[in-house]
């Protein structure tokens, strides 16, 4: 079998077994895998900053949590607001804002670009935090998940956590489809290109920068769908989902699990939550807690592969198999 027939495969197996995970696994896992697969979108969006046009943004959490305000401020308080209004708004608004701040810091390169996406999230998270806006620092409930009747007809229930989860399962699907397709398209080489060699391919005559705006819109958008969904699945919206730890986190998805790949950044926020998860039950061995102490195993993880994998955990199959040549050499 090809490479590619195996990788198939491989995605095929990963998608029979995500769609029959509420069959087999209790409430706790179901919504595991529901944070896992809205983490995985956020991720996915930040790659096509990071991995194919090479815009490092520390401050991608700014889209994520203005979706989930955005919901919050837009719905009634103790009424279901709709669910096909309330995500395009939402949505849209991250993509809005993307437009607004990629209009002014594309203007930038390097590690100025850097701090000012960095800037530009911490100034909007000083706004909800230091405001009375949405409830201030202590954030602010959802009591009602968003209803998606249409006449009377309801397809699914967010009440419901199983139909949360394939929502949310349907939503990663197509989200990654998308961009498989835009990468694979004209719009996706240019990109490359423009990461590649930027002063090229304008001599070239492609506008560097409306399409590295297009592509700065597109990550903003797909980051506001996972806070959008993210809101919805935790019914919580606070300051923290637009701070630059929440941006740091899903970066270290990205390099943990292999920059300019699809794969990658999802198999990165797998590993993240998972050993986070993991790192925290750790025992206790007298009076040291390591579960307490779960961040220095993460960072010690994260050191680990850095050195050892250069192209993230997505890597090891490739490392593999060299070594599998060697070896038979």
């Amino acid at each position: 079998m090809t490479r590619r027939g195996v990788a198939f495969s491989a995605m095929l197996a990963c998608l029979v077994a995500l769609a029959a995970l509420p069959f087999f696994a209790d409430k706790f896992y179901v919504q595991l895998f529901t944070k896992i697969l809205i983490m995985g979108i956020f991720a996915m969006s930040l790659d096509m900053l990071i991995g194919y046009s090479g815009l490092v943004s520390f401050g991608h959490a700014a889209y994520f949590g203005a979706s989930a305000y955005i919901l919050v401020l837009i719905s009634p308080q103790y009424q279901a607001a709709s669910f096909w209004t309330t995500l395009p708004i939402a949505v849209a608004g991250s993509a809005l804002l993307a437009l607004v701040i990629g209009t002014l810091v594309l203007r930038t390169s390097g590690i100025y670009f850097i701090m000012v996406t960095l800037a530009f999230a911490q100034m909007l998270f000083a706004v909800f935090h230091d405001t009375k806006i949405a409830g201030g620092a202590d954030g602010i409930y959802i009591y009602i998940r968003p209803a998606a009747e249409i006449f009377g007809w309801k397809p699914f229930d967010f009440e419901n956590f199983v139909e949360l989860y394939f929502v949310v399962l349907a939503a990663f699907i197509a989200v990654f489809v998308l961009l498989r397709l835009v990468i694979a398209s004209l719009f996706g080489r240019v990109i490359e290109g423009v990461r590649i060699n930027e002063h090229r391919m304008r001599s070239l005559g492609f506008p560097t920068f409306r399409y590295k705006l297009a592509c700065f819109v597109l990550a903003g958008a797909l980051a506001g769908l996972a806070g959008y969904f993210a809101a919805i699945q935790f019914g919580f919206v606070n300051p923290d989902m637009l701070g630059w730890q929440l941006s740091g986190t899903v970066m270290m998805m990205v390099i943990l699990g292999g920059m300019g790949t699809l794969v990658g950044p999802v198999l990165g926020a797998v590993a993240m939550i998972l050993l986070e998860l993991g790192f925290q039950s750790l025992p206790e061995f007298g009076t040291l807690n390591l579960g307490k102490h779960w961040q220095l195993f993460m960072g010690s993880f994260i050191i680990l592969v850095v050195l050892l994998l250069p192209n993230g955990l997505i890597g090891l199959r490739t490392a593999w198999q060299r070594k599998k040549a060697g070896d038979n050499d």
